[in-house]
């Protein structure tokens, strides 16, 4: 088999975080029996710290497996930060939509502060330009904060929309392009003020891959400690109105330095449109 081997871009890198401010300051283990006004102040921590995160900065490259037998067009790929599945460029194709629908995980914290990331996109496989949407984990102190985001890169860093976000909220995220026009959307239909749209424009982007990721953001100093997801289940996800298997797909699995797994990601369902990634490990 034909073995290839790609640039995978981190995502969510920090600029320039302060881990151990946030530790300092973040609220207690059991979040239900913190005083409003504690977890109000942890809260507003939180998002400062995210305003430090971007999304797009370069990676190393990753390893290549063999495809695997009997699945047309899977390659199995190793990343530092990612797990899911990517389609990529083939002759002649570019990438105008990309949808997927998750119920959103709940997170199992430490007093370690540690994220999860799980988005759907247009580019950042194969190229240095991406247009992304989703929901984020954030442990701190033992509490888990959830929130809802949007990016751009290299434009924006990470932009925060809403902290209402809970475990088990029905979401749906979708960025879907005309011409040099990109509509990011999340939609949270439990809980419908955690949902927007937005609207950006880019003419150079090179639309050349799709993602739909469960991601170990990164900072100056390298990937960040995962959170721990148990489990995050894809559903009804399409491309170019079609499904992920419809087009040459890469499996990614998330690994450390060493290369032990961090998160698994299970085959493509009876459809070809819908996974589950499995938190392994949180380093």
């Amino acid at each position: 088999m034909q073995r290839r081997s790609r640039l995978l871009l981190f995502s969510l890198a920090a600029s320039a975080p302060v881990i151990g401010m946030l530790v300092a300051v973040s609220p207690v283990a059991n979040a239900s029996s913190t005083p409003a006004s504690a977890r109000a102040h942890a809260l507003k921590v939180a998002r400062n710290y995210l305003r430090h995160l971007s999304i797009g900065q370069h990676a190393t490259d990753h390893a290549v497996r063999v495809n695997r037998p009997g699945v047309s067009g899977l390659t199995q790929v190793q990343s530092t930060n990612w797990a899911g599945y990517a389609d990529d460029h083939t002759s002649g194709t570019t990438y105008s939509s990309v949808t997927g629908h998750w119920t959103e995980p709940s997170a199992s914290c430490t007093s370690t502060t540690s994220l999860a990331a799980f988005w759907v996109g247009i580019d950042g496989f194969t190229s240095g330009s991406v247009e992304q949407d989703g929901t984020l984990i954030e442990c701190s102190g033992g509490s888990a904060f959830y929130f809802t985001w949007w990016e751009r890169f290299p434009t924006n860093s990470i932009q925060v929309v809403v902290s209402t976000l809970r475990p088990g909220d029905s979401i749906s995220a979708s960025v879907v392009r005309s011409g040099s026009t990109y509509t990011l959307k999340v939609t949270d239909s439990t809980r419908s003020g955690d949902s927007f749209t937005r609207t950006e424009t880019c003419s150079s982007c090179a639309n050349s891959s799709a993602e739909w990721i469960a991601e170990a953001p990164s900072g100056s100093s390298g990937v960040l400690p995962l959170s721990n997801f148990h489990s995050w289940s894809l559903s009804s996800a399409t491309v170019n109105s079609r499904v992920i298997s419809s087009f040459p797909d890469d499996e990614l699995t998330m690994v450390n330095g060493s290369g032990a797994t961090k998160a698994s990601t299970g085959a493509l369902n009876g459809s070809g449109n819908g996974f589950t990634c499995t938190f392994v490990r949180s380093t």
